[in-house]
């Protein structure tokens, strides 16, 4: 096992040091440019669409579907996880201050590539006998290649999706639950673990209703809890807000400026990382939340483009930055390193700065509504990749080996299965982004067909 972790790890060096960095940079620019800034001409309108859905989510959506408002909450619900407040914490550790700077990057050029996919989604989701829409990259990768490329691709992405956050991604979720519950409160991992999995799987059997109905309630209840109690851990230390921007700019480009060579900060650790774990934030361009917007009820593929925007925005440039700026205004670099501080510890040795012991209880809460809506909603896209494979006979056989998956990720942390996790995930994006490169042109004409039909006043 020590082995195939090292090989493991090996791949995933490649894939976070290179192909990630080269295909979500490039496809982020790509579609930036060739759908002329989108994330700014349109953040507006996906801001609205949001808000807007927000006072209305309990619209119908149809039989099988969703609302607007209930697909990004979903799709929010499986962004916002462990990675806002350990992914941070692990790129500020690794590659100093400036890897927040790198997060944004990513994110403003994700918005770009996220609106393709939402849209894509949509253009190609499909209706099932029973009325159940689905949606997704397998779909959209099928219509980009033609005949078996096609089809080998949608495979290969498939099986990655439910590997990487059905199976695996939801044991390392449960993982950090049961640890901050053991931390916080001195639960046993296996009480925790068996109550999160019986949790779990009573959502999951609910089918989509249930799903989008516990998704709308948590998200926002989630959102506000940590937004607050971040924001007044910032307001607190505000006379370190300036150097806590200067920290991010400067270690983004000069690395050794801010804390010196020995650390090994360099440019090229600040930009993995922060492209990496921005990735494992909000999803952008990793082909999983397209399942949840496919979903929506929209009048035109490309409103619910503009709402995934959103999505990212709150994601990265709010619960993820206040996850950074609680630690940047309240820790040095140099305690960092020396107390070898990183992921959820350093997060907790954060707030526990202000809060005493009530910051780990703090956490601990928002580890498990950040973990288990990410647990609810990964399993909703490994469905939709389970139905495509197997049929809807298979969801109940992959429903238990989820809930098992749930379990046995409570009772130890296991590198081997936390690594193949992120490998998974990396190897998701490949498919994804080459079939969103191929059908670039399909995005242009509903991106353009969207806006002449707002100036006809035939959409809102």
């Amino acid at each position: 096992m020590g082995a195939a972790n090292e090989y493991v790890k090996l791949i995933n060096s490649y894939l976070s040091d290179y192909i990630l960095v080269i295909l979500l940079v490039g496809g982020g620019i790509w579609f930036t440019l060739f759908l002329r800034g989108i994330q700014f001409r349109g953040i507006g309108t996906g801001l609205k669409m949001t808000f807007g859905g927000l006072f209305s989510k309990k619209t119908e959506a149809g039989k099988g579907g969703m609302s607007s408002f209930q697909a990004l909450a979903t799709a929010v619900a499986a962004q916002v996880g462990t990675g806002n407040i350990a992914g941070a914490a692990t790129a500020i550790a690794v590659g100093g201050p400036g890897a927040i700077f790198w997060m944004w990057v990513s994110a403003c050029l994700g918005m770009a590539t996220i609106f393709a996919e939402a849209t894509l989604a949509q253009r190609f989701k499909v209706v099932g006998k029973d009325g159940e829409v689905t949606g997704g990259p397998v779909y959209y990768i099928r219509e980009a290649f033609k005949g078996g490329a096609g089809k080998f691709l949608a495979l290969l992405f498939a099986v990655f999706i439910i590997f990487a956050l059905g199976f695996m991604g939801n044991a390392v979720q449960s993982n950090s639950i049961a640890a901050a519950c053991n931390t916080a409160f001195g639960i046993p991992s296996y009480i925790v673990g068996i109550i999160v999995a019986l949790l779990a799987v009573f959502i999951f059997m609910g089918g989509t209703k249930r799903i989008v109905q516990v998704t709308e309630t948590i998200v926002p209840f989630m959102a506000a809890l940590y937004i607050l109690g971040s924001l007044i851990i910032v307001l607190i230390n505000f006379r370190n807000i300036p150097a806590m921007f200067s920290s991010i700019f400067v270690g983004a480009f000069n690395p050794d400026a801010m804390v010196g060579g020995a650390l090994g900060a360099s440019v090229k650790l600040a930009v993995t990382k922060g492209v990496a774990r921005g990735l494992f934030s909000n999803e952008a361009g990793m082909g999983s939340t397209p399942h949840a917007h496919a979903c929506a009820k929209v009048d035109h593929p490309a409103q619910q483009g503009f709402v995934a925007m959103a999505g990212v925005l709150i994601d990265t440039f709010v619960v993820l930055n206040l996850t950074a700026f609680v630690i940047l205004t309240t820790t040095t670099r140099e305690e960092i390193v020396s107390q070898g501080l990183t992921a959820a510890a350093l997060s907790q040795y954060a707030y526990t700065s202000v809060y005493g012991n009530m910051g780990q209880i703090f956490i601990a809460i928002c580890m498990f509504f950040f973990a288990f809506s990410t647990i609810v909603g990964w399993y909703f896209f490994g469905k939709a990749n389970i139905n495509y494979l197997f049929g809807p006979k298979a969801v109940p056989v992959y429903t238990i080996l989820v809930g098992i998956c749930v379990f046995l990720g409570s009772l130890a942390e296991v590198d081997l299965v936390w690594n193949m996790a992120d490998m998974f995930n990396s190897l998701m994006v490949v498919p994804n982004i080459i079939s969103l490169f191929a059908l670039s042109l399909v995005v242009k004409k509903l991106h353009d067909e969207y806006y002449e039909k707002k100036k006809k006043g035939e959409l809102k």
